[in-house]
């Protein structure tokens, strides 16, 4: 298929930044192929002429980091630590929440959502409860393929007993409670191994290489060594990245010194397993040397600021890492953390959090290195940094239209701060992925939306009553929870990454 957008001013996101007031878009199959004034479709082609005129062609931009699982849950909680809103956000285990058409109806909702926002590609740390299937784990990817994105989907599994994973919680636990976690079923390490290569091998690649699989410890502290460094083999022979989350709070920071004998970033590097391959998630309360050995690695990071906002979990750094050379890209996280999908108001959040976390002004990062972070940071994580990220021949059609005849660019002053400070997503009037436009008009063109919200909404009723059963349970389990939170508030670990540090 050939598709040619006509008459559009192009931000490329190019190593030269380059602009174009007036150009064409010559897209060949998946890929670009052309791009210049007056561009001559091949001849013999039976091309689609996009009118661009008045609209902005640029990037589609990736979300670094999501977890299609908790898409049930927007609106669903007030807020609170991370520590505490663990113990409510479990999925019911029940049928039909346990099911194929349950997992595919759920991750379409997240599909939709970010299609139309103009997200084109996405990092998927899918987790499942009480454990993974092979028809969890194909109903998720099947949305993907369904919907026509660009994902990068993992199973984020724990395997270890829960009260090791905090610090202080097991000599705060009841008998009972110590002997019920003792109790509760998880994989083994091989058999979650055998899942992902099932996985790897029916979904890898597929969809002509839209759809690819990535590894997830979840976090260092809630696998065994030998699963990690399963997951680390696996990342190597098939060259994919590795999701883990470290050091998004501050009492992981208190477990890394009490159990890991320091830095939960130095036990990975020690391991063998901190390279250019593994994606740190959220970073929060890393220091200088952390982010030494994080650049010295080459691995990437996925900076969730609204997330961390509603968790309460503190400021990444983000100028800092930057400036240490890490690359970086931007995530929206879980719809409990963050009510939605939507990537143009975590960049803005995240743009605006940085500067009450730093005095100084004149080091206040620009609207610019968020908007990099949305695009090309997010390619870098995939592993397809010369693939996607930016507009240029040879590169992924993915991309995006902005109407720059609404609101948020009259009048335009600089493009890129209007792209980070004032769109919300509803100046989207085309997504394409591959070549494929599968959204326009606010309309999309891959599955029945429709249908699909019908569906799940007919689930609530059922849905609610085993969400207030596991409610009802997490409250009765909060306090030694809260106690761990709160002695790990009050520890000095020798920096803050708090408004009121």
């Amino acid at each position: 298929m050939t598709t040619i957008i006509r008459n559009t001013r192009v931000l490329t996101m190019d190593d030269a930044n380059t602009e174009h007031d007036r150009a064409d878009i010559l897209i060949e199959g998946a890929t670009i192929s052309a791009i210049g004034p007056d561009l001559t479709v091949p001849e013999g082609a039976d091309a689609r002429v996009i009118d661009g005129a008045g609209m902005l062609a640029m990037p589609g931009l990736v979300n670094g980091h999501f977890h299609s699982s908790s898409l049930m849950f927007k609106g669903a909680f007030e807020g609170a630590p991370l520590e505490i809103i663990m113990l409510s956000e479990a999925p019911p285990m029940c049928a039909p929440f346990t099911s194929h058409r349950y997992h595919y109806l759920r991750t379409m909702l997240g599909v939709m959502e970010m299609l139309k926002l103009g997200i084109t590609a996405v990092r998927d740390d899918a987790f499942h409860f009480p454990a993974p299937t092979i028809a969890s784990i194909d109903g998720i990817m099947q949305a993907y393929a369904d919907g026509g994105m660009r994902a990068e989907v993992t199973m984020d599994q724990h395997n270890v007993v829960e009260y090791t994973k905090l610090p202080g919680l097991h000599e705060r636990l009841t008998d009972d409670d110590r002997v019920a976690m003792e109790a509760e079923p998880f994989l083994s390490g091989e058999a979650l191994l055998d899942l992902y290569r099932g996985m790897i091998e029916r979904w890898h690649g597929a969809c002509d290489g839209r759809l690819a699989v990535a590894v997830s410890c979840s976090a260092p502290q809630r696998v065994t060594a030998e699963y990690f460094q399963g997951l680390g083999n696996l990342s190597r022979a098939h060259d994919l990245a590795f999701n883990a989350h470290i050091l998004e709070t501050r009492a992981q920071r208190v477990l890394g010194d009490e159990n890991y004998g320091g830095s939960l970033i130095r036990y990975v590097h020690d391991l063998g397993l901190l390279d250019e391959r593994m994606v740190v998630i959220h970073a929060v309360w890393t220091d200088e040397d952390e982010w030494r050995l994080m650049a010295d690695s080459g691995c990437a990071v996925a900076h969730n600021p609204i997330s961390n906002l509603k968790l309460g979990s503190g400021i990444m750094p983000f100028r800092r890492l930057r400036e240490h050379g890490i690359p970086i890209c931007i995530g929206s996280d879980e719809a409990s953390t963050d009510d939605t999908a939507n990537l143009w108001q975590v960049a803005k959040t995240g743009a605006l959090i940085q500067k009450i976390a730093e005095l100084d002004y004149r080091h206040w990062p620009p609207a610019a290195h968020y908007l990099e972070a949305m695009t090309r940071g997010g390619a870098r994580a995939m592993r397809r940094a010369d693939k996607g990220g930016m507009l240029a021949p040879g590169r992924d059609a993915d991309l995006i239209l902005i109407d720059l005849d609404t609101l948020a660019f009259t009048p335009l002053n600089d493009l890129r701060r209007q792209l980070v400070f004032c769109e919300n997503g509803s100046s989207v009037a085309l997504t394409m992925v591959a070549g494929q436009v599968v959204a326009e008009g606010g309309k999309l063109l891959t599955v029945d939306e429709d249908a699909i919200k019908a569906e799940l909404r007919a689930l609530m009723p059922a849905y609610e009553k085993a969400c207030g059963e596991i409610r009802a349970d997490a409250a009765r389990r909060e306090p030694p929870y809260r106690e761990v939170y709160m002695d790990a508030a009050a520890r000095d670990v020798g920096f803050s990454r708090w408004a009121d540090g």
